[in-house]
């Protein structure tokens, strides 16, 4: 599924819709240069969840974890990883279970480290605006994609 983002906005309007989909268990794979949008979808999504606090990119902490009614969620950010080893060396793969979800920026520099994701969302840059392609890639991941479309 590939959707328009005008701005800011909906790109936080499209994360509120993902949130609406999402499962215990889930990891979802966020890819995209540098400001493409990947910690303010992720705040959107938080913001329809409940939580009402300060989201903010994991860059130097690589982990934030939100606790929430339902489940918790972790928002990792892989970008300063030098090698997929350091995935593995940092004993995240514990934080891939059926009570969480897992949102992963920048999943390429976990190599095949990581767990397979169940939902892939990829944005890009169109001139001013974004672009976001959305692929299931599980049961669970293609449920939530369909649940955009409702």
């Amino acid at each position: 599924m590939t959707l328009p983002l005008a701005d800011a906005a909906a790109t936080l309007a499209l994360g509120a819709r993902l949130a609406r989909g999402l499962t215990p268990g889930m990891a979802v794979w966020l890819s995209g240069d540098l400001g493409a949008g990947k910690t303010t979808l992720t705040r959107g999504l938080l913001r329809e969840l409940g939580y009402e606090g300060r989201v903010k990119s994991p860059t130097y902490t690589l982990v934030e974890l939100y606790g929430l009614s339902s489940f918790n969620l972790y928002h990792f950010d892989l970008y300063r990883f030098g090698s997929p080893d350091e995935w593995h060396e940092a004993g995240f793969r514990e934080f891939f279970n059926d009570a969480s979800v897992c949102l992963v920026e920048w999943p390429e520099k976990g190599g095949e480290r990581l767990p397979a994701p169940d939902l892939e969302c990829r944005l890009d840059f169109v001139g001013e605006a974004r672009v976001a392609r959305l692929t299931g890639l599980s049961e669970a991941g293609k449920r939530c994609v369909a649940h955009l479309l409702h």
